[in-house]
């Protein structure tokens, strides 16, 4: 009888318990399932591009993790002349720094080429690591915050720069690196929306509760970067790139030079070699898109930098006419993100139809609003220059990756990336530096911000422009 039992199947009870797990399941599942399927859309699982994806979301959601908590310790739980100073002491200890270290990064990222996956999961421990250590004094405030914050900067900034050099090698076929690079984006920009409700649910258990959660994440993490391919950490075919000045002296020319050149050409013929006579490429043998593009990106980023600390202290000082300072503060974040999220999108429509004139024409809109927020300074204005910057500075960072493919040989591109990205994170920290030290006036900062455009624009919009006219001096392969 107990034999005829067991082929009876499971009983009503455990019917009924494993409909209900099901049921309770099933969303979970589901949603991983629909991710996992967007991130290996076209190509992407077999490349290895939806592991990368799926990496940067988890980064950025350890990040806002951190964020999240540093923000209640450095500015929102003091009053506003004390949050000022210890904003300046976090920039000062944390941001001015990397100006010295980032010029190295880049290089020193060039000479371990093949450890590409544990250096994104050594960043990523190293952050797990650091989160436990602030935890301790992230209600304080105490002084020893800053040199942990100021590992997590660092640590996170190389990881992006490692990131922006791996992508091209896990291009799917006939997939461009704008659609790649603007998954990527977006894949952080969900990942960031997604765990700043949940850090901030954390911070009303704690204040080390975000950090703890942080933790957690990026070990999970570390643990996902050993999964991206082998190919990751491959260095066959590549070589170093140099960002030179077009007009310098000893950059390196696309034709080998003659035997009867002037004088002066020996000790340009040397500058261009390295060991055993072997030819150093530079980015300026490719034309002056790229530079240009570098320059016009740089003013977005600081901008970025610029508005995010100066919107900070004037919102919680003079909120948007009636709303709180919390409100404020949201309104400007979710048109930024919103922007950001929006030109992410745009990018990846575009798939770098003309690039000069894309990134051209977003900087000159970019300083068209900056310049409407000064003249007209009002609620809409600032929401609205925030979604601006958001929207330009991410379609325009697209537009310059698809030059950096089109117009920098595969050899030198990774180095390019490493070298492009840590130019434009010391634009932010610029940017960042000059809205701490501006007084709280509305208008000016506007200005100030409608400068920093009219800038770029003055230094890279005409070579932008002429480069278009002219074509690129590589073309791009399919």
């Amino acid at each position: 009888m107990a034999s005829v039992r067991s082929h009876d199947g499971p009983g009503p009870l455990r019917r009924t318990g494993r409909t209900i797990g099901h049921a309770l399941r099933s969303p979970f599942t589901g949603t991983a399932r629909g991710i996992r399927k967007a991130t290996h859309a076209h190509g992407a699982g077999e490349s290895g591009l939806g592991k990368l994806i799926e990496l940067h979301a988890v980064n950025g959601a350890g990040d806002v993790m951190i964020t999240v908590a540093l923000a209640s310790t450095v500015f929102f739980s003091v009053p506003t002349d004390q949050a000022r100073g210890r904003v300046a002491l976090y920039l000062a200890v944390t941001m001015a720094p990397f100006i010295l270290l980032a010029p190295v990064i880049g290089p020193l990222l060039d000479r371990l080429p093949h450890g590409r996956r544990a250096a994104m999961a050594g960043s990523m421990l190293a952050r797990a690591l650091l989160a436990l250590t602030m935890s301790g004094a992230v209600a304080t405030g105490g002084l020893e915050l800053y040199p942990a914050a100021l590992g997590v900067l660092v640590c996170s900034k190389a990881y992006g720069v490692v990131r922006s050099a791996v992508v091209p090698r896990l291009l799917p076929p006939r997939f461009s690196l704008v659609k790649a690079n603007s998954r990527v984006t977006l894949a952080g920009l969900l990942a960031t929306g997604a765990a700043a409700p949940i850090g901030a649910g954390l911070q009303t258990i704690g204040p080390p509760w975000p950090l703890y959660g942080a933790s957690v994440i990026f070990v999970g993490g570390a643990v996902l970067a050993f999964t991206l391919p082998p190919k990751v950490d491959s260095a066959k075919g590549e070589r170093k790139a140099h960002l030179v000045h077009p007009h310098d002296e000893g950059a390196v020319r696309p034709e080998p030079l003659r035997e009867s050149a002037t004088p002066g050409s020996a000790k340009k013929s040397f500058r261009s070699r390295g060991k055993n006579g072997e030819k150093r490429p530079g980015l300026r043998s490719v034309g002056p898109s790229v530079l240009h593009g570098l320059q016009a990106n740089a003013a977005h980023r600081a901008l970025s930098g610029f508005l995010i600390f100066f919107l900070a202290f004037l919102l919680r000082e003079q909120p948007l006419s009636g709303q709180s300072a919390a409100i404020s503060l949201g309104i400007v974040g979710v048109a930024a993100g919103a922007g950001n999220a929006l030109g992410t999108a745009v990018g990846s429509w575009l798939r770098a139809r003309g690039p000069e004139i894309i990134i051209a024409s977003v900087l000159g809109l970019a300083l068209g609003v900056a310049v409407l927020a000064a003249a007209f300074f009002s609620t809409v204005m600032v929401a609205a220059l925030a979604a601006m910057a958001g929207f330009t500075q991410a379609l325009s960072k697209l537009s310059l990756d698809a030059m950096i493919q089109r117009d920098v040989p595969e050899e030198v591109r990774t180095s390019a990336f490493a070298r492009s990205e840590t130019l434009l994170q010391m634009a932010w920290v610029a940017g960042g530096a000059i809205g701490i030290s501006l007084p709280l006036n509305g208008v000016l900062g506007m200005a100030v911000a409608a400068g920093i455009l009219a800038l770029g624009a003055a230094a890279s919009v005409r070579g932008l422009l002429g480069a278009a006219r002219r074509g690129s001096p590589h073309p791009r392969v399919a």
